[in-house]
């Protein structure tokens, strides 16, 4: 290990929202998308499933997660504004990047107000013996200065050109994960982070994205500047002309949960974080990528069996689509274990230094909001909650060709996970009949219309009340695709809450009621189709 300040005091480190389309439109909506898969026979799964049995467990995963771990990376002091209670701006900061490889070199740039010396630990979240993270190193000492909050710009853009404190090299024996740059200033220990991703280019059986594009989307950074907010009318604004940028940091999550652990770390620990930690637990060849990735780079989606969509994954590239849409016809299985997922059509474009896919701004819709599962009355509805929707065109398939099912309004709310179709395969060994319920496992968004496609059957399915009294239908799915692989649908953000409490985890509401036996044996059930 070599480290070197120079004269800039920087430091490097070098290591070494909706069913089908419309009947009128379903016929071009399936040339554009290429079709969709023949049906195949659905053939129960034998025996007693564990991650040992049922996958290949590539040695790296549990090499990994067999070396020390510690909490250490959680915050004891985010310290957040007074004044504004979704920042922190005693200590912040933000990538060059949203994910970088091994050998590549990451710029991390920090403001503190007041000045203040700083340190920078970097984590790798994981299972480690159940802590949650391993420390990999430590940065610094920094002197600290405050760096300029950014002026409005056009379309509302709030974007930073802060200065480079520190400069870090990914040694090229970190595992591809979810990490933690960990912030602290020695002025009343004030905390937060800055999240990246390190992704490789190895053949795995998992690729895990986070669903970071949407993070974006809701951050609120300095203060309720968000693609739905501009600082002043608290009601959300849901149409074109606005744009946030990656150059700034994250601050507490939009959803208004006041969880400290999401200073700087958008969405993640909210709705990501203990899917990743399971399956790291138990052992499964997961390797981690950014929406960036899935739409920059399509021939690395190959690489992977397959393909899974986490959380809040609400906004996606016109090539995000397409690159998922012709791996799984290529054979790729893909599970959305995600609500709202695919409701807005983006575009990632430069910052105004010209880094490219530095922004992202609404562009359109998948799918028509006049879709037949959408009652006239729930579009008028949902028009008039949500201004600005009316002006985005259709400029994508249908949603629900993809994923098996699409965003019908109002689409928020909590609701039991209940079983629809007991003989399907992936309720072998749950002991679900049907009828049988799970309690709070959908929410706060989901997927529902089931998608016309052949084989597609709809494994649970239940009313929701949207807590703004609307009320609405979800569909969880699973459709073959055309090669002897799988498309599965939970039709939620919170899947995650059957699976695994880590460190630092929050619930939301008293509806979600932690690990369930019957949804980690369904999740092991796709993993293991997944890996026929």
């Amino acid at each position: 290990l070599s480290m070197h300040c120079g004269d800039t005091g920087v430091m490097k480190a070098d290591f070494g929202k909706h069913s089908t389309a419309r009947r009128i439109t379903r016929r071009k909506l399936f040339e554009a998308t290429a079709g969709a898969g023949l049906a195949l026979p659905l053939t129960g799964i034998t025996g007693n499933i564990s991650a040992a049995t049922s996958h290949k467990c590539n040695d790296l995963v549990a090499q990994e997660n067999a070396r020390k771990g510690t909490r250490d990376w959680m915050l004891t002091r985010a310290l957040v504004d007074d004044e504004n209670r979704r920042r922190s701006s005693r200590i912040e900061g933000y990538a060059s990047a949203p994910s970088v490889r091994p050998g590549e070199t990451l710029d991390l740039k920090v403001s503190t107000r007041p000045t203040s010396p700083f340190t920078i630990d970097i984590y790798r979240t994981g299972y480690y013996q159940g802590t949650g993270g391993r420390h990999m190193t430590r940065l610094g000492r920094f002197e600290g200065t405050p760096q300029e909050e950014p002026a409005v710009g056009e379309e509302r853009l709030r974007e930073c050109a802060w200065e480079t404190s520190a400069e870090l090299t990914i040694p090229t024996d970190w595992l591809s994960g979810v990490y933690l740059a960990k912030l602290t200033a020695e002025k009343e220990g004030a905390q937060s982070y800055i999240i990246f991703i390190v992704r490789d280019d190895r053949e795995c059986d998992f690729l895990f994205q986070v669903s970071d594009a949407s993070w974006l989307a809701y951050n609120l950074w300095p203060g309720g500047y968000s693609l739905y907010n501009d600082g002043e009318n608290p009601r959300a604004y849901c149409g074109p002309g606005v744009s946030v940028s990656w150059d700034r940091p994250y601050a507490w999550n939009w959803h208004g949960h006041k969880a400290p652990l999401t200073l700087g770390s958008g969405e993640y620990f909210l709705w990501e974080y203990p899917l990743a930690y399971w399956m790291e637990k138990e052992g499964y060849d997961v390797s981690y990528i950014s929406t960036l990735d899935t739409h920059t780079d399509r021939v690395g989606l190959r690489r992977s069996k397959s393909f899974l969509s986490v959380g809040h994954d609400e906004y996606w590239s016109l090539s995000m689509f397409d690159n998922v849409r012709k791996a799984v016809d290529a054979g790729m299985n893909a599970a959305f274990f995600s609500g709202d997922t695919c409701w807005c059509v983006i575009p990632f474009l430069p910052n105004a230094a010209g880094q490219k896919y530095r922004t992202i701004t609404r562009q359109g819709l998948f799918g028509p909001l006049d879709d037949e599962a959408e009652t006239p009355e729930a579009l008028a509805e949902c028009l008039a909650r949500y201004p600005g929707t009316k002006q985005l065109p259709t400029l994508a398939p249908s949603e629900g060709l993809l994923i098996g099912a699409r965003n019908v309004y109002p689409y928020m709310g909590i609701a039991d996970w209940i079983c629809r179709d007991d003989s399907h395969w992936l309720y072998e060994g749950t002991g679900m009949q049907n009828g049988d319920s799970i309690s709070g496992l959908i929410g706060w968004e989901w997927n529902s219309g089931p998608a016309e496609i052949p084989g597609l059957r709809v494994v649970a399915s239940g009313e929701v009340s949207d807590g703004y009294g609307g009320d609405g239908h979800y569909h969880a799915t699973i459709y073959p695709g055309k090669k002897d692989n799988w498309v599965f649908n939970a039709s939620t953000w919170w899947w995650w809450d059957g699976l695994a409490t880590p460190p630092g985890c929050v619930r939301v509401t008293d509806r979600l009621k932690g690990p369930d036996e019957r949804v980690q044996r369904m999740t092991r059930n796709v993993f293991t189709r997944f890996l026929m």
